[in-house]
């Protein structure tokens, strides 16, 4: 079971301001959940998780849009929020008071619900961006790393396209091509939507 909640509010960074809509993810069943990305408001993540128990908050990378509502959802839900360490940085500018309370690392595998998610690490969006593979459901995940028609941004502060290039092309293209790509903006893809456009992304370095 999939839920989508679509938050919105504003991603900042290097001193820029940006309106954005967010996909939180609910996954689960209909006695427990995770819940991936939370952000901008809470309560509607609140409202979606209704009287299940939330085992893990997960953060796909620190992006404040990704994690500005994550300390207030842990403490509705009483749910451990787990983030990879190499964005620390990023997650203490937003929340400088409390630290996650789990560190995600490469092949960990978090289970709620008869659902067993695969974290995947993606960094180049920033330095630990993350997936989440679902092999049974035949779902990935992808934050900020891959949306349809292309990569995430880089550019910015702690983003690097050609890392970016390197995680899509090594650990997501493999996947199967019928995998839903399902993503912290907008319309969801396919895997197999997406390769035809490794070249053109490899060409752009």
């Amino acid at each position: 079971m999939i839920d989508r909640v679509v938050t919105s509010g504003i991603f900042s960074l290097d001193g820029a301001d940006f309106e954005v809509d967010n996909n939180v993810w609910v996954v689960g069943d209909d006695r427990e959940v995770v819940v991936i990305d939370a952000a901008h408001d809470h309560r509607p993540i609140v409202e979606a998780v209704g009287d299940r128990s939330c085992l893990a908050i997960i953060a796909t990378h620190g992006h404040n849009d990704h994690i500005n509502a994550a300390c207030d959802l842990a403490a509705a839900l009483g749910a451990p929020v787990w983030l990879h360490p190499a964005d620390r940085m990023l997650w203490d500018v937003v929340h400088p008071d409390r630290a996650p309370d789990a560190h995600l690392s490469d092949g960990q595998v978090i289970a709620a619900g008869g659902v067993s998610l695969t974290v995947l690490a993606t960094p180049g969006h920033s330095p630990g961006g993350v997936c989440l593979h679902d092999p049974a459901g035949v779902v990935v995940f992808t934050g900020d790393t891959l949306f349809r028609g292309g990569p995430g941004a880089t550019g910015r502060s702690f983003s690097d396209y050609g890392t970016i290039v390197d995680s899509i092309r090594d650990r997501l293209l493999d996947l199967p091509p019928a995998t839903r790509v399902l993503t912290g903006h907008g319309d969801e893809t396919t895997i197999g939507d997406e390769i035809p456009h490794l070249a053109e992304w490899e060409a752009a370095r």
